[in-house]
């Protein structure tokens, strides 16, 4: 036996484990407000004003088309037919035709309108009415189940519906069609800087207020000086949750709850980013720890 695995009274001495990239000395754990989960509304707003700059803004033909209807054109055209024949005297008859004055009246021109801005409309409401829809309720496993019965039951009863009535579909589609919203490139550029705006302060926030986990310790780093409040992280409890998994999909987030030691209340982080990663490094944390009490002790 080695003289290295012989203590100073001569009993063995278990080596101590070597340290591992997989295990880290600390754990950051931020908690994030909601708003973070509209990233997919920017992102679409900042491509529908690439395409609207792009593009060149809204046609202007657009505001022409939509100020001049087909009824004041045929107004004008029919006012204009009359000034061009002559007065019709008593004698006369109403029914004969009016001499040729070599005017004629004016057509309307057909305007073709371009819809580019339409369409980035269109996809930039539905993107933001499903971001709305995911960070104003929460969407657990078996809530996310029982919606996608929901709607398939929905569209097989559309399909059915519409197999038997050929006629309905075209109605449906036209009236669609018919809700032309649009915005031009300041709307989309403004709208994205203003999230960006905020993000960036979400981000600058989250610095003074975020939790460390440590080997032997939990701490609450908060405040714009720093404060800090300390926990006792041997006998350290956590928990997981994944209460919506649409948030999960979009920035794999979830809830922690902690239970510290000697701490009644437990502590409760909403959104924590990559939160699978986040528990798997805290566990191997402490369960390396609690290997080294024992070993100690022995």
């Amino acid at each position: 036996m080695s003289q290295e695995s012989l203590s100073s009274t001569g009993a063995s001495v278990p080596p101590a484990a070597p340290a591992t990239p997989d295990q880290p000395e600390y754990v950051y754990l931020v908690s994030y407000p909601k708003i973070i989960f509209l990233y997919p509304t920017v992102l679409t707003s900042l491509f529908c004003a690439i395409v609207m700059w792009a593009k060149g803004d809204v046609p202007a033909n657009e505001v022409t088309a939509w100020q001049q209807k087909n009824t004041p054109v045929l107004m004008q055209a029919a006012v204009a037919v009359q000034e061009s024949m002559p007065a019709v005297t008593a004698g006369e008859s109403a029914q004969t035709p009016a001499p040729a004055t070599g005017k004629e009246a004016p057509v309307a021109h057909t305007v073709t309108i371009h819809s580019y801005h339409h369409v980035c409309a269109r996809i930039f409401l539905i993107v933001f009415a499903l971001n709305m829809v995911v960070i104003s309720f929460d969407f657990p496993r078996t809530t996310s189940l029982t919606w996608f019965f929901a709607i398939a039951t929905v569209v097989i009863g559309m399909w059915f519906l519409l197999s038997k009535n050929p006629g309905l579909a075209p109605q449906i589609v036209q009236g669609l069609l018919s809700i032309k919203p649009w915005a031009n490139t300041s709307f989309y550029m403004i709208f994205t800087l203003v999230m960006l705006f905020l993000f960036v302060w979400v981000l600058i926030s989250r610095r003074f207020d975020y939790w460390e986990v440590k080997g032997n310790e939990l701490l609450h780093h908060h405040g714009f000086l720093s404060n800090m409040e300390r926990f006792s992280a041997p006998n350290l409890r956590i928990s997981k949750e994944i209460n919506d998994l649409f948030e999960y999909l979009l920035l794999r987030s979830g809830r922690l709850i902690i239970h510290a030691t000697n701490e009644r209340r437990a502590i409760v982080l909403d959104n924590v980013l990559r939160i699978n990663r986040k528990e798997e490094q805290i566990t191997r944390m402490l369960g390396a720890l609690q290997v080294r009490v024992r070993t100690d002790k022995e």
